[in-house]
């Protein structure tokens, strides 16, 4: 399934291998005006700011650039405030019975509102 995601049209993917392991993985995709950064998923803010830098250069610089960050990485919103990016809108985060572990730590791109 993850490959349908990373080579979808009008899309670019980076991965960023460290010792063998996918330690970072990010894909920019067209949408209705501009482009979306999700997923962005890194070990470390380093790591997610290289990715973010890589798909930020794929796409024209006229292009506007969205990325939606979970509020709750602190690291992730201040990626996004470095490059001079503002909120639009905000949502909340809702779950049926338990709240799943997520490491939301390495989450600094979320894939899209319906997946997570």
């Amino acid at each position: 399934m993850f490959k349908h995601w990373i080579t979808q049209p009008d899309s670019h993917a980076f991965g960023i291998l460290e010792n063998g392991m996918l330690s970072g993985i990010g894909v920019i995709r067209q949408c209705r005006n501009g482009y979306k950064i999700g997923p962005l998923y890194a070990e470390n803010a380093d790591l997610a700011e290289r990715l973010f830098v890589a798909l930020k250069s794929a796409v024209a610089p006229s292009q506007p650039i969205f990325l939606d960050v979970p509020e709750v990485n602190q690291a992730a919103v201040a990626l996004a405030e470095k490059y001079g990016m503002t909120v639009t809108f905000g949502t909340a985060r809702m779950y049926t019975g338990e709240q799943p572990v997520l490491h939301l730590e390495r989450l600094f791109g979320v894939t899209s509102f319906e997946i997570g």
